[in-house]
């Protein structure tokens, strides 16, 4: 890859709620590679609503120059966190968010302990700052879903102030009630999240973003989860119950992104709802 830096974009307003909303995943993708092709394609997708790339931590050595906002997946074990951040840090390269998965399904819970362990031993070196957010993604798919083994490991990354992450597109099939679910459990402990789509607004089984950023809302102002689960199902009448919230914005405190593997489309149909408008 070439050592110049991508060239700058100017990016138009969008409404706060929607700002660097994005989070393009096509690098995540089988066989992807940082290419400058590919990071050429990033930067022409960017607008308002265009948030981080994310990147795998293998991948790197691969990005001098970029300038892109980066969302670092780790692929390694828990300690793997000052590693690959310290290599950030000599490449210039502007990390935002670092994402981790627990692996250890017998010990969720000391998985999530040995992941914070690594990311204040990584703080502590200098090399991911206090700014940067760290989303663990524990499984939702293991016998007793949120319960039990889950909620301890939440209950780890909430006491830590990391943040979660949730799968809810690429090789998952979720429904409304069963993320409603999700939102609740990270809102009770009064933790930020991100969450995996494949849609800028619910259908054909998907989850839209539009949908999570609502929902997020309605569920923090107390609405019953099956009023939470609706919204989420809702694939007709959600863009103007978004247009109409005005308290909206705030919902991003708690849902920082979403991430995609199909940024282009996603926000191309978020553009075309018109939500993303400067007002």
């Amino acid at each position: 890859m070439s050592d110049a830096p991508s060239p700058a974009v100017p990016t138009p307003p969008v409404p706060p709620a929607w700002s660097a909303f994005v989070d393009d995943a096509t690098l995540l993708t089988p066989d992807a590679a940082p290419t400058p092709e590919a990071t050429a394609a990033h930067a022409a997708l960017r607008d308002g609503s265009a948030g981080a790339l994310a990147v795998r931590d293998t991948d790197l050595p691969l990005l001098r120059g970029v300038t892109h906002p980066l969302r670092v997946v780790l692929t390694t074990g828990a300690g793997a966190v000052a590693g690959p951040l310290g290599l950030a840090a000599r490449l210039g390269l502007d990390v935002r968010a670092v994402q981790v998965a627990l692996r250890d399904v017998d010990d969720l819970a000391g998985n999530a302990r040995r992941v914070v362990a690594a990311v204040d031993a990584a703080r502590g070196e200098g090399v991911l700052g206090d700014e940067v957010a760290v989303h663990v993604e524990v499984p939702t798919d293991l016998p007793g879903g949120i319960a039990g083994s889950w909620a301890r490991a939440a209950d780890e990354v909430a006491a830590a102030e990391l943040a979660l992450h949730f799968r809810a597109a690429g090789g998952v099939d979720v429904r409304p009630e069963e993320v409603a679910g999700w939102l609740d459990a990270a809102l009770d402990r009064e933790t930020p999240y991100s969450v995996s789509v494949a849609a800028a607004v619910s259908g054909a089984g998907a989850i839209g973003a539009v949908n999570l950023l609502l929902a997020t809302r309605r569920a923090f102002d107390g609405e019953p989860r099956e009023a939470v689960a609706a919204v989420l199902a809702d694939g007709s009448g959600v863009v103007d119950q978004a247009r109409a919230e005005e308290y909206l914005p705030g919902a991003r405190r708690w849902l920082t992104s979403v991430v995609t593997s199909d940024p282009a489309g996603v926000i191309a149909d978020l553009r075309a709802t018109g939500l993303t408008d400067p007002g």
